[in-house]
């Protein structure tokens, strides 16, 4: 073989080589940007979510107080129950980015949370139907039990943070 096509394939391998080289790089390059975008996308939804869930528990705490007078304020409670709804759908609308971005982890620990919600939602509720017909015979069964509820749904949502945080600080975050 003449030195002249030795050094034409000698340039060829290496053009190959680094070319090869080039698209690893830049491979790498893409899917690293890909999961911060991913890991920003999931930051955001879990953010938005927690705090819709901390504004709805705001408007809930309302309600509770107003109940919690000797004789309530039927109107008070009423338009703390107005707010309070508007909130829940609020959580709702943040729900479904959650349950877009994922993964399944967080998924099942934001369905703890709203299970968790709606049953002392539905305590609170059977508080003030009482309150509108002036029964207050299970009154201090139901703060008893709301307080139970509200217990467990800030578990729930100590658990939602916990599987949300273990998501974003997973380096391994396009393996989901």
């Amino acid at each position: 073989m003449d030195a002249g096509l030795t050094a034409l394939l000698g340039a060829a391998v290496g053009s190959l080589a680094t070319l090869g080289s080039a698209m690893v790089t830049g491979r790498a390059a893409a899917r690293s940007q890909f999961d911060q975008w991913r890991r920003q996308h999931r930051r955001d939804a879990y953010a938005n979510y927690l705090g819709a869930v901390y504004d709805r528990d705001v408007a809930l705490d309302a309600v509770r107080d107003a109940l919690s007078a000797a004789r309530p304020d039927l109107r008070d409670v009423d338009e703390k129950m107005e707010r309070f709804a508007t909130q829940v759908r609020g959580v709702h609308r943040a729900a479904e980015f959650v349950i877009l971005e994922g993964p399944p982890s967080v998924v099942e620990a934001l369905y703890r949370v709203v299970h968790a919600a709606d049953d002392l939602a539905d305590v609170i509720r059977r508080m003030v139907r009482d309150a509108h017909a002036g029964d207050d015979s299970r009154k201090t069964a139901n703060t008893a039990l709301a307080a139970e509820r509200e217990d467990l749904l800030y578990q729930a949502v100590k658990g939602l943070r916990a599987a949300a945080s273990d998501v974003l600080d997973d380096s391994r975050i396009g393996v989901y």
